[in-house]
C-alpha cells in the first residue's frame, strides 16, 4: 500500500482526497444510530465499549493484549495502515481509540479534526453504506507503552521531572463535584479542563500557539513526563492527543484514573 504521510491531527479538506485510498482506514466512533444515519464513506464504525474494560470501581481499563487484537483484527486494520479516527461528540472517544493505538505501538494514526460535526458543516460527501470488511489478524504482544499504573504514580509524587495533569473540571479537581469515595485530586496535580482546548463552535482544537500558551504558563512543558489522568482516562486521552499533536514527546496516560484513585485506601489526595 502506498500510505500517505498525514499529521497526528487532520483536517476534513485533507483526508477528503484520501477517501478510497486502501492504505487509509477511517474508523468512526459516533453512536450507532448516527453512523447509520451518515458518516464519512468508507468508515468502518466502532462500538466504543470494545475499547475499554471496567472492574468496578475502577472503570476505563484497557481491555486484554488478546482481546484488543481480535478487535483491532475485526476492523481490519493492519500495521500498514494509517488510521484516521472521529466520533460526533467532540474527539474524547476518538482520542481513546487512538491511544489505545499507541499503546500496542500502531505507528500511523490520525485525529480528524472537528469530527463528523466539521465533516457535515464542510459539506463534504456522506453516505449511510456499511462497507465490507475484510477481516485481518492484528496481534498484540504488548500493552505497556503510553501508560501508567498507581503504582507509578505512587513512586513518582516527588519526581521535579514528571507532571501530573488533571483534565477534568474544576470542581471535581477541588473535590466540590465528587465522583469517587473521596474528592479532590492526586497531590501536585495540575487542572486543566479538557474542554478549554476545543472551540466548541466547530468542535475543533483551538490554535497551536494559543494551546501551547495554555499549558507552558502552568508549568506543562515538553522537557517533563506528562502523566494525563480524568476520571475514567476518556477525556484525558483527549488532552493526551493534544499534547502529542503539539510535538510532546513523553506523554502517558492513567487508564485507572479517579475512579481507581479516589476510591483506593492507600493513596493520598490533596
Amino acid at each position: 500500500m502506498n500510505r500517505p504521510e498525514l499529521p497526528l491531527v487532520v483536517e476534513p479538506d485533507a483526508l477528503q482526497q484520501y477517501i478510497g485510498n486502501p492504505a487509509i482506514l477511517i474508523v468512526d466512533l459516533s453512536k450507532p444510530g448516527i453512523y447509520a444515519q451518515y458518516h464519512v464513506p468508507g468508515a468502518v464504525h466502532l462500538d466504543y465499549a470494545e475499547i475499554i474494560t471496567t472492574r468496578p470501581p475502577v472503570m476505563g481499563l484497557l481491555p486484554d493484549a488478546a482481546a484488543l487484537g481480535k478487535t483491532l483484527s475485526t476492523l481490519g486494520i493492519t500495521p500498514n495502515h494509517h488510521v484516521v479516527a472521529y466520533d460526533e461528540e467532540g474527539g474524547a472517544k476518538a482520542c481513546r481509540f487512538l491511544w489505545t493505538l499507541d499503546v500496542v505501538g500502531h505507528p500511523h494514526h490520525s485525529l480528524l479534526n472537528g469530527g463528523l460535526h466539521a465533516w457535515l458543516n464542510e459539506h463534504h460527501v456522506t453516505n449511510n453504506q456499511e462497507p465490507t470488511t475484510n477481516s485481518s489478524s492484528y496481534t498484540v504482544t504488548s500493552t505497556a507503552a503510553a501508560q501508567v499504573d498507581k503504582a507509578y504514580i505512587l513512586a513518582n509524587l516527588d519526581n521535579p521531572s514528571l507532571v501530573l495533569l488533571d483534565t477534568r473540571s474544576e470542581a471535581e479537581y477541588n473535590g466540590t463535584d465528587k465522583r469517587a469515595n473521596r474528592g479532590g485530586h492526586i497531590p501536585g496535580a495540575i487542572n486543566v479542563d479538557w474542554a478549554r482546548t476545543t472551540d466548541w463552535s466547530n468542535m475543533r482544537l483551538r490554535p497551536e500557539a494559543e494551546l501551547r500558551s495554555m499549558y507552558e504558563v502552568l508549568g506543562v512543558t515538553r522537557d517533563k513526563e506528562i502523566i494525563a489522568y480524568c476520571q475514567t482516562h476518556h477525556r484525558s486521552s483527549h488532552t493526551y492527543w493534544v499534547l502529542r499533536s503539539l510535538g510532546y514527546p513523553n506523554v502517558k496516560g492513567y487508564p485507572g484514573a479517579w475512579s481507581e484513585w479516589g476510591n483506593s485506601p492507600d493513596t493520598p489526595v490533596e
